[in-house]
């Protein structure tokens, strides 16, 4: 089925972003790095994206407010809370995905 129209389509794509945003805050144990590593994006990417997109509307957004929607509290809370430190492995397979990956974050 297709979706007939612009607006609907900007309605289910909003839907699903916060069904993603919902689904990540409420995966906390799910690490950046484990994301990076996987999906080549983290929360701090959607972030970025969400503060780019907001001011390409026109909308003043600092990275820190972006960060916050995405995380549902401020980024330096989330952190001490969730954030683990990761393995040298993980940190190795990181560096070499990001030496590959042409994705702009």
């Amino acid at each position: 089925m297709a979706i007939p129209n612009d607006a609907l389509r900007t309605e289910v794509e909003a839907a699903a972003f916060r069904r993603l945003i919902q689904h990540l805050q409420a995966h906390p144990e799910i690490q950046n790095i484990d994301l990076m590593l996987t999906a080549d994006f983290c929360r701090n990417c959607l972030a970025k994206w969400f503060k780019a997109e907001a001011e390409a509307r026109g909308l003043a957004i600092d990275y820190a407010e972006a960060q916050e929607i995405v995380y549902g509290m401020p980024y330096a809370e989330w952190k001490a809370k969730y954030q683990t430190q990761a393995p040298p492995e993980k940190l190795r397979a990181l560096e070499e995905r990001q030496k590959k990956s042409s994705h702009p974050t």
